[in-house]
């Protein structure tokens, strides 16, 4: 089944240009096109002997050309604290990702991966810790979406790529997603709804920034100065803080989009009043927000943190004139933090 699905042409990562031009080479008409593109990213069917307004005979001959990928829920863990539900997916090729479902007052939102594993190494995430594999493809970024719909009976009203992976070190995969879940013709889904989270990319953001897709660019910060940046995220080393900064700059310019940093709070590393002081001084005068998250407690890692040290440090932030906001824990009965769950599969 994998051999028959690696040699066919993945449907779902193709653009509605690439689809047209595509159909055109098996002899049928432009429009058909749209109407299969409808099929997958409207109706979002699984086969295509759902697509009923074709002939028979066209649906075989797609069948043999392309494949509709899909995935397999592993494991699925609903909290009963906030609705929160924790998706294991197993990809056609067996390898695990996962996908989180939230509630909030605005509507739905789903955090996605976008690789299997994660190697850019930070030191208190538990999704590099079962190791890298391979990148997504745009198809199974997108079928995220599409199955946890299905399975959950909810409309997702906005997206945030924090799950497993890095984004921009998957940079094509990831702008072909944007791109077919944004096309007026489809999903149709406004780029102001997605959130992009990078430990610090910085060619790529500027890459980002000259395509002026208007989502809002999350920056995991996490410390103030490159020695302690660096003990805790090993990116830091390629890319330091000042060229992250001039980086995030240039993206507020050509967007005009406010910048959120991520401050992951450990405690005893990077929680005092002195980091406070500096993380002020490193963001005076940009459009921004800092997101102060309570490290996530693994068994592999000594870090802890807890709300009331958040908030105690937002309070601190918030008094030099930084907007600063404590993120809200969802699914903490059910490890909701990506990473976690594949781990138990995988290491």
């Amino acid at each position: 089944m994998t051999e028959n699905i690696q040699e066919k042409i993945d449907i779902l990562s193709l653009s509605l240009k690439e689809l047209e031009e595509s159909i055109l080479q098996l002899g049928e008409k432009r429009f058909r096109a749209k109407q299969i593109w409808q099929w997958l990213h409207v109706k979002k069917v699984r086969n295509f002997d759902e697509m009923s307004n074709l002939s028979a005979q066209f649906r075989c001959e797609l069948s043999d050309v392309f494949c509709i990928k899909s995935l397999i829920v592993a494991k699925r863990l609903a909290s009963n604290i906030d609705n929160t539900v924790k998706y294991l997916y197993k990809l056609p090729d067996g390898n695990h990702i996962e996908t989180v479902l939230m509630e909030y007052n605005h509507g739905y939102s789903l955090c996605v991966s976008t690789q299997v594993g994660c190697k850019m190494g930070c030191r208190f995430c538990a999704s590099t810790i079962a190791g890298y594999k391979r990148n997504l493809s745009a198809s199974e970024i997108l079928i995220q979406l599409y199955e946890t719909e299905r399975d959950s009976g909810k409309k997702v009203s906005s997206i945030v790529l924090m799950g497993i992976g890095e984004p921009l070190d998957n940079f094509e995969n990831v702008t072909r997603f944007l791109d077919i879940l944004s096309d007026k013709d489809g999903n149709n889904m406004s780029l102001r709804h997605i959130s992009l989270s990078t430990c610090g990319i910085v060619p790529k953001i500027y890459e980002l920034a000259d395509k002026n897709y208007g989502l809002t660019l999350s920056v995991s910060l996490h410390a103030t100065t490159d020695e302690k940046r660096s003990e805790i995220m090993p990116v830091n080393d390629k890319y330091n803080i000042n060229e992250l900064i001039t980086a995030c700059k240039y993206y507020l310019s050509k967007t005009g989009r406010r910048i959120s940093f991520e401050y992951a709070l450990i405690d005893g590393v990077n929680d005092t009043i002195e980091q406070a002081k500096l993380l002020s001084k490193l963001i005076r005068g940009m459009q921004s927000h800092v997101n102060i998250i309570p490290v996530n407690k693994i068994k592999e890692r000594e870090f802890t943190s807890s709300r009331k040290s958040a908030i105690r440090f937002q309070n601190l932030l918030t008094g030099l004139g930084v907007n600063a906001t404590v993120r809200r824990t969802l699914g903490s009965d059910i490890d909701a933090a990506c990473g976690q769950l594949r781990r138990e599969y995988e290491v």
